[in-house]
């Protein structure tokens, strides 16, 4: 008798449109090939539907089974939709335009209503919340809206005055991005790339628990980037829960413990970057060495790669100029995960 878990689903190549027979368990994650174009990509068989219990204090977020659909249209924006983000971890959503990534959001953070399935919130289900909830989370939208005509420090102490709790001195965060010499000049005569630091700042306000950026380092220069992804990365020291949304995979490989692929509404799948890249990348070591002036590369494998004597030799050499693994980017199994681009 085959396994009872044992599921087949049929995919359409997203290239030639040919039926493909995938078979799989719920939750499995595996590559395959289009016999007819030998297009390859990745599928990932859902996962059981799982109860989420409001008991489990680590977690900040449960997502289980959401869907959306807006007015007027027939196709669901987010369909089916599960994932949980512990407190102290930095959850990465990626997917391309339209894939569902802001109406998740939009919903997780109260703005969107009527979705079906459960949404719990720091242990509790998000219809259960009321305005209260803000005094918890922080938002940092991808587009800054600020008030032109204030000051850096007159927009913070304006937003500030709206949660009941205790707030951290603008000022304070205002340091924090390095926008303090700025505190009194209007907005209006910000640059992009300060607008984004003081929207950052704004998330920033009510010490959240939970925080969800959308691209957050949208418009910085390097300086700035690393500047606002160690603010980040500090964050989950201290225990927040961070959902993050952002195109730059380089952003989402540094800063990420997990990451989800989100494509026409659906989850492709869950998994550390690390786990991800060492999957799908080449059991190679590639080395760049000089001969007679020339810069030349050479791939070993990494099977047995310590009784390798042509590698022992090279490094023996003392012209080895590079050494590294040949991991796959996550650009790479981006493409693979949404079938995009693939030819």
């Amino acid at each position: 008798m085959g396994d009872t878990n044992t599921i087949t689903k049929k995919v359409a190549c997203p290239h030639c449109k040919n039926v493909i027979n995938v078979i799989g368990n719920s939750g499995e994650t595996i590559e395959i090939k289009c016999s007819k174009c030998n297009t390859s990509g990745i599928f990932s068989f859902p996962k059981e539907k799982q109860e989420y219990k409001t008991t489990d204090e680590s977690n900040a977020i449960v997502v289980n089974n959401l869907e959306f659909t807006y007015p007027k249209s027939d196709k669901k924006a987010v369909d089916g939709v599960s994932f949980e983000i512990s407190k102290g971890e930095i959850f990465g959503f990626l997917g391309p335009n339209g894939a569902g990534k802001t109406t998740t959001q939009k919903v997780m953070i109260g703005l969107f209503k009527q979705y079906s399935g459960n949404v719990l919130l720091l242990g509790k289900n998000l219809t259960d919340w009321k305005t209260d909830i803000y005094n918890r989370i922080g938002v940092g939208f991808e587009l800054p809206n600020h008030y032109q005509k204030l000051t850096a420090l007159e927009n913070l102490e304006l937003f500030a005055s709206f949660y009941k709790g205790k707030t951290t001195p603008a000022i304070d965060l205002l340091k924090m991005v390095e926008l303090e010499k700025d505190a009194n000049d209007r907005v209006a005569t910000f640059s992009k790339g300060m607008k984004s630091k003081l929207n950052f700042a704004r998330s920033l306000i009510n010490d959240p628990e939970v925080l969800f950026l959308d691209e957050p380092t949208t418009g910085l220069d390097p300086v700035g980037r690393r500047l606002i992804k160690n603010i980040i990365l500090q964050k989950r020291k201290e225990g927040k829960a961070i959902f993050l949304t952002t195109h730059n995979m380089n952003d989402a490989d540094e800063l990420c413990d997990r990451v989800g692929f989100i494509v026409d509404g659906k989850i492709i799948l869950i998994e550390s970057p690390k786990e991800l890249k060492i999957r799908h990348g080449k059991k190679i070591v590639k080395v760049e060495h000089l001969k007679n002036g020339e810069l030349l590369s050479q791939d070993f494998d990494l099977k047995n790669l310590a009784d390798n004597n042509n590698f022992l030799n090279l490094l023996k050499t003392g012209n080895v100029q590079t050494i590294h693994t040949a991991e796959a980017t996550l650009d790479d199994i981006f493409i693979k995960a949404t079938g995009r681009q693939l030819k």
